[in-house]
């Protein structure tokens, strides 16, 4: 995208998630309208898969933007939430013709899948639409990769969006610069991800999807291998039942029939105390983990994501990691945000869009 200076870009950004369509409109840097629409499972349930939504969902963010005023043709970028398209590096990707097709096919499908190609839609082919960072960023060093058994591959499916947008915020505000720094980022939401970033590069993460790491508020993480077997074998599970027992079915889920952290918290037990330290102790875990990557050249750890809000999580981990470095916590995860800022880049001629 070519520099332009005479006005601040009107920027779209959509985010699709398993049961929500978030809708955002930005005026440069400064948010303008930012919406999110629940779909209930009732809603769902009609769509064989998520590729069946994307005319359901594009129809729901028109309608919103309507109620707005606002028409899709004033718009100067749209920022799509990436999907699970091929592995990438980091950065800002145009969307085209290859990457729509590889997120219609890919092996597992994702209601983020739905993002880029709702974009393209709404900008008729005339607005550039864009991804950046999506959970497929693929920074990890070769000696990483190694699983244990030569048919199974480590993978790198983590929160790239937010560890970014994060590790550069906290770079800024340090009057720093990334790519000199050696960080270890946790990303504690639905999922957990746990990276080592050494100079700007994510070069090992625990594959925060559905199969490592930490347990979380509705993931299992990593289980024994060898009860999980036998389990799947017994011929009381399906592979459906296994897999939603790995993710959606798993941590807080299974301990306490909920997701919600602050449901748990506001009427916490000494059970579910437990269970909410236990998590707390195997995030800490991870970074002990990751700093051994580093050969313990960690210059800070930083915490984010929903359960950063949590303090009963944070000074857990914090007791237990803050020899290795200082640890900072940025709460939450505006991907809205982090989407647009990389628009913003790019209109700027700050950031270059690479080719997918």
């Amino acid at each position: 995208m070519k520099q332009k200076q005479t006005r601040v870009p009107l920027i779209a950004v959509i985010n699709t998630g398993s049961t929500s369509t978030k809708i955002a409109v930005f005026n440069g840097k400064e948010l303008f309208f930012e919406d999110k629409i629940t779909h209930s499972e009732n809603e769902l349930k009609r769509f064989k898969n998520f590729k069946e939504q994307v005319n359901y969902r594009f129809n729901i963010i028109l309608n919103h933007l309507k109620k707005q005023g606002i028409d899709p043709e004033n718009f100067d970028v749209i920022m799509a939430r990436g999907g699970l398209i091929k592995p990438v590096a980091s950065g800002v990707y145009k969307v085209n013709k290859q990457m729509l097709y590889d997120l219609e096919h890919a092996i597992k499908q994702h209601a983020s899948n739905l993002a880029a190609a709702i974009g393209v839609r709404l900008g008729k082919s005339k607005i550039p639409v864009y991804i950046a960072d999506p959970v497929v960023v693929d920074e990890m060093q070769e000696i990483a990769k190694y699983s244990g058994h030569r048919l199974f591959t480590r993978k790198s499916i983590f929160h790239a969006l937010n560890h970014k947008a994060v590790a550069r915020k906290f770079a800024d505000e340090t009057q720093q610069d990334y790519n000199r720094l050696n960080l270890i980022i946790a990303h504690m939401g639905g999922g957990i991800s746990v990276g080592t970033h050494q100079k700007g590069k994510v070069i090992d993460v625990n594959q925060a999807l559905d199969g490592e790491g930490p347990f979380s508020p509705e993931r299992s993480g990593t289980l024994p291998a060898g009860d999980l077997v036998r389990m799947a074998f017994s011929g009381n599970y399906s592979e459906e039942d296994m897999l939603k027992m790995i993710t959606g079915q798993g941590g807080l889920v299974s301990y306490l029939g909920t997701n919600n952290l602050e449901e748990i918290e506001n009427n916490l037990t000494k059970e579910s105390q437990k269970i909410l330290k236990a998590l707390a102790y195997q995030v800490a875990k991870s970074i002990g983990e990751m700093a051994t990557v580093l050969k313990g050249q960690v210059d800070a750890i930083i915490l984010t994501g929903g359960l950063a809000y949590s303090s009963l999580i944070t000074d857990s981990i914090k007791k237990r990691v803050n020899f290795i470095a200082k640890v900072y916590v940025y709460p939450g995860e505006d991907e809205m945000l982090a989407l647009a800022q990389n628009a913003l880049l790019l209109w700027q001629g700050k950031l270059k869009a690479k080719n997918y």
